[in-house]
């Protein structure tokens, strides 16, 4: 994306500093943003325009304080964003080889074949590596030879490639560092060993720091081999090794020397680049008039990926304010303002300014800030004046954060980097307005800025379940009811068992106690708030860039009691059809059968319930037990995705499946042994066991889903649950001895008599009542 009335130009006066020694501020902006790769749409609209120290810019808006000064200009939206690239509000983003208003113009160097080796297709200033590779040596399997994508004049094109000795090492490399002055060889080679990051140890990214920092230091030092250099820290921002010491204090000791960059890429603008830009760093130098310049802004701006490419590197070296226009969307932006005119020093007549831009905090690693779910970019920059210190008046930092889906910002906190400690600190800054979402930082000093975000996840709660539902509920209530109220008035024992008798009970009343809890509790009023709240002082570091809802007792306890009553419930249909079982086959049941049932239909789902609990529950991370939409066990990961790791899945799902197969079992060996004989509910714990499993599910559904399918299912579980409480009447209390008799005799109340004058006839009606 490139505009369409600006450019990457800047000051580039080479004017002699005095004999006195310089002094040096710098400072260094920080913001997170997801590990997901997918696009955002959360923006930050900002002007990319370069203008001269001499001609101030006409078209700025102060987002910070102050009203527009004149009216941005609006280019009309794209009609179509071309190869690959996306439309964000009226704004085609671009991939890292296209550019251009419409994403139709090239940004990137043909493959091709060089010096006998062939160079994959990339995007201008990048570095393409061959892809015949050495075959022995140290260096085997990495690539022959290195080659950059360049710009010359609108003629896009490679270099000279650049060969490796297969037979170098890193530990070579720096041992011959400092005697052997072919730095073009030796950068390029500790490129070309750092080329795949993800195999690199602590000790190669150790050594590799420690190489491109002497690089980097070295007076002698080519533009080159200083291109290639920079190339192997960006490189290094992609290693995956543990936190190490030793590693730790070469990366920081690199990012001081990238500070102080800008100074040798400004001594002679006909030897050095003032811009360097890799996937993953960006460095960017400047110089400007101290008496004309009001400020100057950095700008990166936005792709489809998360990569850097030089389109997207802006700078504007005079403007007082924060600038935004429309069309053009910025992932980062940090304005250094200066002190009115009248209040500079007359003989400060230069400034020098460094940006760098990292993709990653992977030099930056503190104890008091851990980002879990997100990658922390660092914007560092640095000044530096004639004869005296130059302290910029204020230091504005503004940033949309990329969030993944089913996040938002909750909080941030804008920080310094400390280099004595290690570790960022509050002093000296203060948090902006974010009532749009967007985090600003003001700091009154000089040095490493940071803004560390706190990330909520956005839950979409539970529906209440409706009229539907619990209509049907009310049917399954009330056959509960009476099953229970007919078993304990009946005095004979069902079936002349005693067993069978608190084994139904255990197991109607297991069930009305799922029922109830579910009504009453599953959606409960004291839910967490759907939007996070407004972000405000205290500016405090978070602990972790993820922010956890404070812990509910009442929804904690609801989950406990579903999972324990409905587990429960299905034991007791299992210990039924197992007692069934042993009644059909006419064996004898233990003498001690009644206590072992009740401690296996109560006390084991108490046990599973407790440990599972005791495993992954916390009040510093209830999720880890609960769901957040509604009070029961969790069974989602971050993307929504079913997890197999989680208690839903090994605390019900595979508990009760390995019942309900259990229950299949019993029913096919009573019916085998039974035959062709007619069957009654003594082999109904089966069907009992799914319709359970199919109204938990319908009820699961139910509370995450909308619209239509949110009221297909509460029919179904209305209909499930209808179902459930007739089959309790029909299997439990109709066939029953006492419930025919109590029929009977309704019905014989009920039946008209025939009149008759017989005495003899009206005592024989009244004996038999």
């Amino acid at each position: 994306m490139t505009p369409a009335s600006t450019t990457n130009t800047m000051s580039t006066s080479s004017s002699t500093a005095s004999s006195a020694a310089p002094t040096t501020t710098t400072m260094s902006t920080i913001y997170s943003t997801a590990s997901s790769a997918a696009p955002t749409t959360t923006t930050l609209s900002t002007s990319s325009s370069t203008s001269s120290s001499a001609t101030p810019s006409t078209t700025t808006m102060n987002t910070s304080s102050s009203t527009a000064s004149s009216a941005a200009p609006t280019r009309p939206p794209p009609v179509e964003c071309l190869n690959g690239g996306l439309l964000l509000d009226g704004v085609c983003l671009c991939a890292d080889d296209w550019s251009g208003d419409t994403c139709s113009e090239e940004n990137f160097c043909k493959a091709e074949k060089l010096n006998e080796l062939n160079f994959p297709r990339t995007p201008v200033g990048w570095f393409s590596y061959s892809e015949e590779l050495c075959l022995e040596g140290s260096g085997a399997g990495k690539p022959r030879a290195a080659t950059r994508c360049s710009n010359n004049n609108g003629s896009l094109g490679f270099q000279r490639p650049q060969f490796l000795q297969c037979s170098l090492t890193l530990s070579d490399i720096l041992q011959n560092i400092t005697t052997v002055e072919d730095y073009d060889m030796l950068a390029t080679s500790a490129q070309i060993l750092t080329s795949n990051p993800e195999e690199l140890t602590a000790e190669n990214v150790t050594t590799a720091a420690e190489i491109t920092n002497m690089l980097l230091l070295s007076p002698n030092i080519t533009e080159s081999a200083r291109t290639a250099a920079v190339a192997t820290v960006s490189q290094l921002l992609n290693a995956r090794v543990l936190d190490d010491t030793e590693e730790n204090t070469a990366t920081l000791n690199l990012t001081q020397t990238l500070d102080e960059l800008h100074l040798k890429l400004r001594s002679d603008p006909s030897t050095f680049e003032s811009q360097v830009v890799q996937p993953n760093l960006v460095v960017q130098s400047a110089q400007v008039s101290a008496a004309d310049t009001r400020g100057v802004q950095f700008t990166s701006l936005k792709g489809t990926s998360g990569s850097f490419v030089s389109d997207r590197i802006q700078l504007n070296t005079n403007t007082s304010t924060v600038v935004v226009e429309n069309g053009f969307v910025a992932d980062a932006l940090i304005h250094v303002q200066f002190a009115p005119a009248a209040d500079r020093n007359p003989e400060q007549s230069r400034v020098s300014l460094g940006f760098v831009l990292y993709q990653n905090n992977r030099f930056f690693r503190s104890s008091l800030y851990k980002a879990r779910h997100s990658t922390v970019r660092v914007l560092s920059a640095s000044v530096r004046g004639q004869n005296h210190r130059v302290v910029p008046q204020r230091v504005e930092m503004m940033f949309r954060p990329t969030l993944r889906s089913g996040t938002a910002l909750y909080d941030f906190a804008c920080v310094s980097w400390n280099y004595t400690l290690n570790d960022w600190s509050t002093a000296g800054c203060s948090k902006g307005n974010a009532s749009d979402g967007a985090m600003r930082c003001i700091c009154n000093h000089t040095t490493s800025f940071a803004a560390l975000q706190l990330i909520i996840d956005v839950f979409d709660y539970a529906e209440d379940l409706g009229l539907t539902p619990i209509l049907g509920y009310s049917f399954e209530i009330l056959g509960l009811v009476v099953t229970i109220i007919f078993l304990i008035q009946n005095k004979e024992s069902l079936q002349s068992n005693k067993q069978v008798k608190i084994t139904l009970l255990s197991l109607c009343g297991s069930l009305l106690g799922f029922i109830i809890t579910f009504l009453t509790g599953a959606i409960q009023s004291d839910k967490a708030d759907d939007e996070p709240p407004a972000l405000k002082e205290p500016n405090v570091i978070p602990p972790t860039d993820e922010h956890v809802e404070p812990e509910r007792i009442s929804c904690t306890t609801v989950a406990f009691l579903l999972h324990f009553t409905l587990l429960a419930t299905f034991m007791w249909i299992s210990l039924y059809g197992h007692l069934m079982m042993k009644l059909t086959f006419k064996r004898q049941l233990p003498e001690d059968w009644t206590y072992l049932s009740l401690a296996l239909g109560w006390g084991l789902p108490a046990v599973v319930g407790g440990i599972t609990m005791a495993i992954t529950y916390t009040t510093a991370d209830p999720q880890g037990y609960r769901q957040e939409e509604f009070c029961w066990l969790a069974a989602l990961d971050k993307n929504k995705h079913f997890d197999f790791g989680k208690p839903m899945f090994w605390g019900m799902i595979l508990p009760g499946t390995l019942i309900i197969i259990y229950n299949f079992v019993i029913l096919i060996r009573i019916s085998l042994e039974r035959g062709r004989k007619r069957p009654d509910h003594t082999s109904s714990s089966c069907p009992l066991a799914v319709l359970v499993g199919f109204c938990c599910i319908f009820g699961y559904v139910v509370l995450n889903s909308t619209g239509r399918n949110h009221m297909v299912f509460s029919v179904l579980l209305c209909t499930s649950a209808i179902i459930m409480g007739f089959l309790f009447l029909l299997l439990f209390v109709v066939p029953t001895q006492s419930f025919t008799s109590s029929i009977k005799t309704s019905y014989n109340l009920q039946k008209p008599v025939e009149t008759t004058t017989s005495t003899e006839s009206y005592r024989s009606v009244n004996t038999q009542l």
